[in-house]
């Protein structure tokens, strides 16, 4: 008995995956392409990595870079010190009696106990170029690639999967098999889906897709093939646009558009977080944190499904893990006016750390706008967390990223300290059950209330 060909997404986006599975039938093989530019890009990532590792004796020291940003180092009972650096504009680097950099959340402290930022800077000033002079304390903020990047992810988690429930070598149980080859399994520190012969699975979700919507994941798989994802049944509705990604670009092609580009080398990664975010047919993707394609007229539809096309192949499997699809909401001011409060999701920590991702920008700007745009408003910023780990160590990360939120607030968007205050809740106030992780996720969230 002839065995049934595997349908394998390819590089160039079709837009339907039974047009592939048709043209893979008729051919009777699988259909890989190689795309020299990509797989040019990830071989100098790889590369770029391997001379970081050679050369890190030759890396700038912490002194070096204070010098070169111009940050005055502080001891954090040295409120004279910080006030005056403060008072001059300058970054500053606040410290312990033995020199060593102090958490966000006592920096805050430090910068409070010394006076606040000064009134002078609630405000931008300006330069004798006529630019605007800031200046920040330093809650830490790491230094993501960001390129064009607006992504604000969706407020309400419709459904969220990191594979940590299923046992290593199943099949997952939420996913639905199209065709191919696919099982959980353990790599770099957690689970994903995992094929190394391409194929098609689907996502079932307990809606059919908002007009507003964002989608999330972490990829990593050859250069040579491409990701692909479809927001309604591509065997079920014609002419649908599909998203497309690859560990060094991005696509979004079909139903007669066609966007996408490649990643600055900078950002090419290992493992790549691909997003994107719908309104309508306005559609922008992303590929850490590069924004690739951006889609006014885009008809990618909406459906009770999400399929996708992982590729891989015995020498480079295909991994997916980490997805989250999340409807959109009310603008922030609105959302605050009508309950009082509102959770945002878009603001990002290391793990364990109260150190706010790049990624988090987009959401900081939006909330430190409405903040210029409404001087009577005050808020209270809370930190919330799920119920993994401990209780106690919950509730002095949600205490330590609160602060961060309060004090990157006031450093970088002039925020009067008076208006905002920071408190930290732990897993003591879920918005859902943390059985699932869509709950989970939903838990993990920073909120904004209205004092």
């Amino acid at each position: 008995m002839p065995q049934l060909p595997v349908i394998t997404p390819t590089r160039q986006s079709s837009g339907r995956v039974r047009a592939i599975l048709v043209l893979t039938m008729l051919l009777g093989s699988a259909l890989p392409f190689a795309g020299a530019n990509a797989q040019g890009l990830i071989d100098r990532a790889k590369q770029k990595i391997q001379d970081r590792v050679n050369n890190a004796e030759d890396s700038l020291t912490d002194a070096a870079l204070d010098k070169a940003t111009g940050a005055i180092t502080c001891a954090a009972t040295n409120t004279q010190c910080i006030h005056k650096a403060l008072g001059a504009g300058k970054t500053v680097k606040v410290v312990d009696k033995n020199g060593k950099p102090v958490s966000a959340a006592d920096s805050a402290k430090a910068v409070d106990a010394a006076g606040g930022v000064p009134a002078a800077m609630q405000s931008a000033s300006a330069t004798s170029n006529g630019t605007a002079a800031t200046s920040t304390s330093v809650p830490a903020f790491d230094n993501t690639v960001l390129v064009n990047y607006d992504f604000v992810p969706g407020d309400r988690v419709i459904f969220a999967e990191d594979f940590s429930k299923d046992a290593i070598g199943d099949f997952p149980k939420r996913l639905e098999l199209r065709h191919g080859n696919f099982e959980v399994a353990k790599w770099q520190g957690q689970q994903y889906l995992r094929t190394n012969s391409s194929g098609v699975v689907t996502i079932p979700l307990p809606e059919v897709l908002p007009q507003r919507f964002t989608f999330e994941a972490d990829y990593s798989g050859s250069s040579g093939w491409n990701l692909e994802v479809n927001f309604a049944d591509p065997d079920a509705v014609d002419n649908l646009a599909q998203a497309s990604f690859s560990p060094g670009s991005g696509q979004l092609a079909g139903g007669g558009v066609s966007s996408g580009s490649d990643l600055p080398e900078a950002a090419v990664k290992p493992i790549a977080h691909v997003a994107v975010m719908a309104d309508g047919k306005y559609v922008k993707m992303y590929v850490n944190g590069v924004r690739v394609s951006n889609v006014p007229n885009a008809n990618i539809g909406r459906g009770k499904v999400v399929v996708v096309g992982l590729p891989g192949s015995e020498d480079q499997p295909g991994y997916l893990s980490n997805i989250r699809i999340a409807a959109g909401g009310k603008p922030l001011y609105d959302a605050i006016m009508a309950d009082g409060r509102v959770a945002t999701h878009g603001i990002l920590f290391d793990t364990g750390s109260d150190r706010i991702r790049g990624e988090s920008k987009p959401t900081l700007d939006l909330i430190g706008q409405m903040l210029k745009d409404h001087a009577d408003l005050k808020l209270t910023i809370e930190g919330h967390t799920d119920n993994v780990g401990s209780a106690a160590s919950n509730q002095t990360l949600s205490d330590r990223r609160a602060a961060a939120v309060r004090q990157f607030l006031i450093a970088n968007y002039h925020v009067d300290a008076a208006r905002l205050g920071s408190k930290g809740f732990g897993s003591t106030k879920p918005a859902a059950s943390n059985d699932a992780p869509e709950g989970r996720q939903q838990n993990r969230r920073v909120e904004l209330v209205k004092n």
